[in-house]
């Protein structure tokens, strides 16, 4: 079912600035979220921080990967914005305007990583693309539009 009414025709991509002050503002919502976990897996570890050398700690970090996957995926499958993109009016959506999949999650946080951790050039390569596309939309098959 399309979020909106509105034809290819008429998109506005999101530019980096809107995009980069969401992620931003999703960053310490998603800091504070850790924080619970963190403080759960300490409890649960009898109170102590769990070390590299503690047998828990790559479960750790795969829960804490976990829940930052589902933190993302969750609101871009349910109308395609975090709490972030929501207050700087940007969607994420497929090009027909339909919402995306799970699928589709899995491919953008897996390639966001990977953009990321190239010193931000998937992410800088939206500004040489006609639809603002970084890698993890080009890999995902999406695009972030600019909804004001």
């Amino acid at each position: 079912m399309p979020l909106n009414n509105t034809s290819n025709e008429t998109l506005v991509y999101a530019g980096i600035f809107r995009r980069l002050f969401a992620i931003f503002y999703d960053c310490f919502l998603l800091i504070a979220i850790l924080f619970i976990v963190g403080y759960i897996s300490i409890a649960l570890n009898s109170g102590e921080a769990i070390e590299s050398d503690n047998p828990l700690h790559w479960m750790f970090l795969f829960t804490l990967v976990t829940v930052s996957f589902l933190y993302f995926g969750w609101f871009w499958t349910h109308g395609g914005q975090t709490l972030g993109m929501q207050t700087w009016r940007i969607r994420l959506q497929n090009e027909d305007n339909s919402p995306i999949s799970w699928k589709q999650v899995a491919q953008r946080y897996v390639t966001a990583i990977f953009s990321w951790s190239c010193f931000g050039l998937g992410f800088i390569w939206l500004l040489f693309t006609k639809k603002r596309r970084s890698w993890h939309d080009i890999i995902s098959r999406t695009v972030m539009v600019d909804l004001r």
